[in-house]
């Protein structure tokens, strides 16, 4: 017997795990100010294990242009800053001995809108996974339906109505995140 359902809760929730990847990539795109959550895919050797940086030091933004990264333990200013200057974040590190300063310049138009390439990019990958899931059941619904699986004619079109909704709802909020980007991005 096919659980419609069960189909539907899954498809929803693949449709938000797409948007909840779609605000993760949005976080890690700096849009001007200074944002801890660009470091996230940083690692640091830390007594041989690579750990984030955030479990070395703590990190702090004291105005809207400044990171600040104070490490717990004074002999990992090095490594911090090595590991910062290797990475594609594309900032120099500068530090007084205590603490290490990520000084964000601001962006240039041409910049900003490459930036804005990029989240539409994001965006539109988004959508794909939001247009491909539903898809996908709605082949499920129709070979439960061929297969005489328990699912009539008029159940598989409103699980594809159903489906609909659930399609328009997300491609909405992903068009809600890219725009509040944009808007972020082209703020000066």
């Amino acid at each position: 017997m096919f659980d419609l359902n069960a189909c539907l809760n899954d498809v929803d929730e693949q449709m938000q795990m797409a948007v909840m990847h779609l605000e993760d990539e949005y976080a890690h795109i700096r849009a001007g100010k200074a944002n801890i959550r660009i470091l996230d895919p940083l690692r640091v050797d830390s007594y041989g294990q690579q750990v984030p940086l955030s479990g070395v030091a703590q990190l702090s933004t004291p105005d809207p242009r400044c990171i600040a990264i104070k490490p717990w333990d004074k002999n990992m200013i090095r490594v911090i800053e090595k590991a910062i200057i290797d990475s594609t974040i594309g900032i120099m590190p500068s530090n007084n001995g205590e603490v290490i300063r990520l000084i964000f310049p601001p962006l240039t138009e041409e910049r900003r809108r490459d930036l804005c390439k990029q989240c539409n990019k994001e965006n539109e990958n988004t959508k794909v996974s939001i247009r491909n899931a539903r898809r996908d059941a709605i082949e499920k619904l129709k070979k439960a339906e061929k297969d005489k699986d328990g699912l009539s004619e008029d159940s598989r079109k409103d699980g594809e109505e159903k489906l609909q909704k659930l399609h328009d709802k997300y491609i909405k909020q992903a068009d809600a995140l890219y725009a509040d980007k944009e808007k972020e991005i082209m703020t000066i």
